[in-house]
């Protein structure tokens, strides 16, 4: 075992600008709001040195990636302004501000990287957001094992580059929002990297936890290699989108820096078919890192192709002898396919985390967003025609595509991109609420259509605000369970309200249906 240097706190970067500044932003839900008084106040900064309570810093931290947050922050809105922004410093602030505001009935909404795209980090009755950046590196590596220790404010590219440049070692979790996400966002959402496919989801890397409960107690998960000891309590807390408690620390499998590589592209004449590829290939052992599949539509936005052609894109790393076994399942598998230039793999690479566009179509009118949901292999094609023709015709859509890009040995996920334009400008009288209600129109229509269909809510992203309504008809008697499970950990819910679809003593609706 040996102590690892710290990287420096990052900081959340902002989604887009907030119109009129952020000093200035006001609340766009209408849910009831905890005020926080001055003897609240003064006891928080006991408990914890750093505490905001500047307009615009407050502003900043009440807000995530949500698309349509985005868009309401065009009109100079965020979802709900926090009354205070606590920073902890270690776990120890984190229990005492928690135990603070259960005592006070005052909501407490985590927060780190910020990078919620269902708007998971929304404080939807204001209270305090607590800003857990600066519970910040790697604490300890036994590199024998193949174990770090790290905080859980770390932010991804923070934390991979001190780990590969240090120890040589990788966790090989690289979601899209590698800059803007931290590793207890990962944990908190039951996230995704794109090499998932190799190294797994987040909940197949962690090995234990630290988390903070309500009432400030300090609790352990897990720790020890497939240990039986009861119920998994890690997985109990792992994609709980911090409405049990908050994450402050994790221990994380990982894996020496691979030492080969291999890539390679197709062209299918059917999304179909080359699913099945994907399914064959899979099935007989075979784990590319990265295996992903595009529609007709996004090979030509993506490759500049023919719109005929469904690119599949292909790229492992590791050791040799099972890069090439693995590769050469592949190739068998897609022996009737077209062959492409796989430097198309590299293009990829090159863009894979630009998420610049969004604010731009945004910022000019439009409404863009993505679903990605999982599904069994016999269910894919159905989800895949049904997703798409029900968003589709909603009024408005411009574009809907789809793509698939992460496999398992029972199913996939698809991840479908629609865009769509209401309003003919962003200052056009009423056109947020127009584009509000386009937003929800196109999401209720997709995920009715995914669920009637076999598919799950949510394969990465989480459940947030947004998704939070599809909740009961996707676990059913299930959310009872976990309501009940809330209660035990929580009972004043004071923990993330208004998320995860569970019951919200602070009333309201959280995100009324604006039709």
């Amino acid at each position: 075992m040996s102590d690892a240097p710290l990287p420096q706190p990052g900081s959340p970067t902002p989604p887009i600008e907030i119109s009129g500044g952020a000093a200035g932003a006001t609340g766009h839900l209408s849910a009831p709001v905890v005020l926080l008084d001055d003897t609240f106040l003064a006891k928080l900064r006991r408990h914890c040195v750093d505490v905001r309570l500047d307009p615009g810093e407050r502003a900043e931290a009440s807000r995530d990636w949500w698309p349509l947050a985005m868009v309401w922050a065009t009109s100079g809105e965020v979802g709900q302004v926090a009354g205070a922004v606590a920073r902890p410093s270690d776990a120890g602030e984190v229990a005492a501000v928690l135990a603070l505001c259960n005592e006070h009935r005052i909501p407490v909404t985590p927060a780190a990287g910020r990078s919620s795209v269902v708007g998971g980090t929304i404080p939807v009755h204001g209270g305090v957001v607590l800003d857990c950046t600066r519970l910040s590196g790697i604490a300890s590596v036994d590199t024998t094992s193949g174990i770090v220790e790290v905080l859980a404010g770390t932010f991804g590219d923070a934390f991979e580059e001190e780990l590969q440049r240090t120890h040589g070692l990788t966790v090989g979790h690289w979601p899209q929002s590698m800059a803007l996400s931290t590793v207890g966002g990962w944990l908190a959402c039951r996230g995704a990297g794109q090499l998932s496919n190799r190294y797994g989801k987040i909940e197949d890397i962690v090995i234990g936890l630290e988390v903070v409960l309500a009432d400030g107690t300090v609790v352990r998960t897990g720790g020890q290699p497939r240990q039986a000891v009861g119920p998994d309590l890690t997985q109990l807390f792992v994609g709980s989108e911090g409405t049990l408690g908050v994450i402050t620390r994790a221990w994380l499998q990982a894996w020496p820096i691979p030492s080969h590589t291999a890539r390679a592209a197709w062209s299918f004449p059917t999304f179909s078919a080359a699913l099945d590829a994907m399914r064959r290939t899979t099935q007989r052992g075979a784990h590319p890192a990265v295996l992903r599949l595009y529609d007709g539509i996004e090979s030509e936005r993506n490759f500049k192709v023919d719109p005929s052609k469904n690119v599949l894109l292909a790229f492992d790393e590791g050791d040799p002898a099972m890069v090439e076994a693995g590769m050469g399942v592949l190739r068998e598998e897609c022996a009737a396919a077209e062959p492409l230039d796989d430097a198309l793999v590299e293009q990829w690479f090159g863009h894979r985390n630009d998420v610049t566009a969004l604010e731009g179509l945004i910022s000019k009118g439009y409404v863009v967003d993505t679903m990605e949901i999982s599904a069994p292999w016999s269910a894919l094609d159905a989800v895949y025609d049904a997703a798409t023709a029900a968003i589709k015709a909603v009024p408005g859509v411009l574009a809907v595509s789809a793509h698939q890009s992460h496999s398992y040995l029972t199913g996939a996920c698809l991840y479908f991109t629609f865009a769509g334009a209401v309003a003919n400008s962003v200052t056009e009288p009423g056109a947020a609420d127009e584009r509000e209600a386009f937003y929800r129109a196109a999401w209720d229509a997709g995920t009715r259509a995914v669920l009637a269909n076999g598919g799950s809510l949510s394969h990465h992203h989480a459940v947030g605000l947004n998704r939070a309504r599809f909740v009961p008809e996707a676990l059913g008697a299930g959310l009872g369970v976990l309501a009940a499970v809330k209660q035990a950990l929580d009972p004043n819910g004071i923990c993330n309200p208004a998320k995860l679809g569970l019951p919200d003593p602070f009333g309201g609706d959280a995100w009324p249906d604006p039709a």
